[in-house]
């Protein structure tokens, strides 16, 4: 027997992007029992396509959460939503047509796990974007099933196992979802790799969106407290190199030096493009190839910066807990 299923996305200014992802949505082999959308304040005509489609549409709810962050949109959405199965995505997605039948058969044959991870495929617009979300996607060949924890772009969760850790954690505005996986693995929830259940992303559409996205996400890792033996690595890695580089004038030994370890920071990136062509012309691919390390190179600043900037403000935060726990005491 089928359980009720509730899909739940967060939308901002998604004008050029919800009717595909509403499309996708209607074509979908399983259809969700219930469709609730939460919009943070959009300021272009995302509502305006939401209420047209809605009036269309019984099974969908929005709800208006002017200046929400994603975390608190989320859980406004699953707190009203009747599904004992919650599917959430992102609103700039578009959905394989069996998405949702295949994400959510896990949960329906077994009643004791507790999360269903889908997977997501780089897609894009224009050029640009299809170049930078293949090197900024992992692929699946790239994938530990045993370890992997789903993005909230392609995943479904039993809403009791939701409740049971208390939501998204609405204290974060980035990171969300990570730390949210992290505390239903903690608290003994099951997870079921389902890679077959697709939805295709796109990226920022310039160098300065993505730029701030990684900054963000940087950000919210120290914010968490997630991750700082990588961030350690990568400011280790990036200070060897610039005094490899200030040597190199020099050395030959600290060129080589230079040039394996670039070779080898690049190689995992250049391999995306390689299985996952952007261009049908070998100019076009060549030139994916050859900006490859740019890309890569500014989402490392941005994540050393992001991650500086979270750390001087989480250790502000604990300064300020510590001294009004101090006045308290007195």
């Amino acid at each position: 027997m089928n359980e009720l299923v509730s899909l739940v996305t967060t939308v901002k200014n998604e004008g050029t992007s919800i009717d595909a992802f509403l499309t996708s949505l209607r074509n979908q082999t399983r259809r969700p029992d219930e469709i609730v959308i939460v919009d943070g304040g959009s300021t272009d005509e995302t509502v305006d396509r939401l209420e047209r489609a809605a009036a269309r549409e019984p099974s969908m709810r929005l709800l208006s959460a002017h200046g929400s962050t994603i975390a608190d949109g989320r859980n406004a959405g699953i707190r009203v939503a009747r599904g004992s199965i919650i599917a959430v995505t992102d609103a700039g997605t578009e959905l394989a047509r069996d998405w949702l039948e295949l994400l959510v058969r896990p949960l329906e044959e077994d009643r004791e796990l507790a999360v269903s991870s889908g997977f997501y495929l780089a897609g894009g617009r224009t050029w640009f974007e299809r170049r930078l979300a293949t090197i900024i996607t992992p692929q699946l060949v790239e994938i530990d099933p045993a370890s992997f924890l789903p993005s909230s772009r392609s995943a479904a969760f039993r809403k009791e196992w939701w409740a049971r850790v208390g939501g998204y954690p609405e204290w974060l505005r980035h990171c969300e979802d990570l730390v949210f996986n992290l505390e239903l693995r903690d608290a003994g929830a099951r997870f079921a790799f389902t890679p077959e259940a697709l939805v295709t992303w796109n990226s920022r559409s310039n160098m300065a969106g993505f730029f701030r996205q990684y900054f963000y996400y940087a950000r919210g890792d120290a914010h968490a407290h997630l991750y700082a033996d990588r961030h350690a690595v990568r400011y280790l890695a990036y200070a060897s190199g610039v005094g490899l580089a200030s040597l190199g004038r020099r050395s030959w030994t600290a060129r080589s030096l230079l040039a394996v370890g670039m070779a080898a920071h690049f190689a995992p990136y250049l391999r995306r493009v390689r299985r996952r062509p952007v261009s049908e012309s070998r100019v076009g691919q060549f030139t994916a190839l050859a900006v490859t390390p740019v890309i890569v190179v500014t989402g490392d600043v941005a994540k050393i910066l992001g991650y500086a900037v979270g750390r001087r403000e989480r250790s502000a935060v604990q300064r300020s807990r510590r001294a009004a726990a101090g006045q308290v005491d007195r």
